[in-house]
């Protein structure tokens, strides 16, 4: 199983600095929570196994917050992704790669703090106490209702 690490870095090789689809620590944030949501929805499993937790400015794993603050507001630089690990073996299988192209085509166009807007509209940030760890069964309950909407 993937890493929320792996997703992030995912997500930041798509990086373009100064575009629309540039990735700031927050748009990363999102970025990662949605393909949580997304793969639950479609698959019923999960994608990575951190928490997401409920924090001010939305959903976040703990982690990738420790590992991208240094970036605060700015663009975090582009890496090229190898979809393989340390030992040679393949990172994302083929629905897992599709589940990340879907959810970049969807939303990486916004920043940050748009998508973070759109999560505090949605129930698995509103109805998680701030600070506390958002249910898995929540995030999968509400994106199996609601994805096909923002598709």
């Amino acid at each position: 199983m993937p890493n929320a690490r792996d997703v992030a870095r995912y997500f930041i090789s798509k990086s373009e600095e100064s575009t629309s689809k540039a990735v700031t620590p927050l748009k990363l944030q999102k970025l990662v929570y949605y393909a949580q949501g997304w793969y639950l929805a479609i698959h019923r499993d999960r994608l990575f196994r951190e928490n997401l937790l409920a924090w001010d400015h939305g959903p976040v794993v703990r982690i990738l917050y420790d590992d991208y603050k240094r970036h605060g507001y700015y663009t975090i630089p582009s890496e090229p992704f190898v979809n393989q690990n340390e030992y040679g073996d393949t990172i994302f299988d083929a629905d897992e790669l599709e589940v990340l192209n879907d959810v970049w085509e969807a939303y990486g166009d916004f920043d940050g703090k748009y998508l973070e807007e759109m999560t505090h509209q949605e129930d698995p940030w509103l109805f998680t106490a701030r600070n506390s760890i958002i249910d898995i069964d929540l995030i999968r309950e509400y994106f199996i209702e609601n994805l096909y909407v923002v598709n």
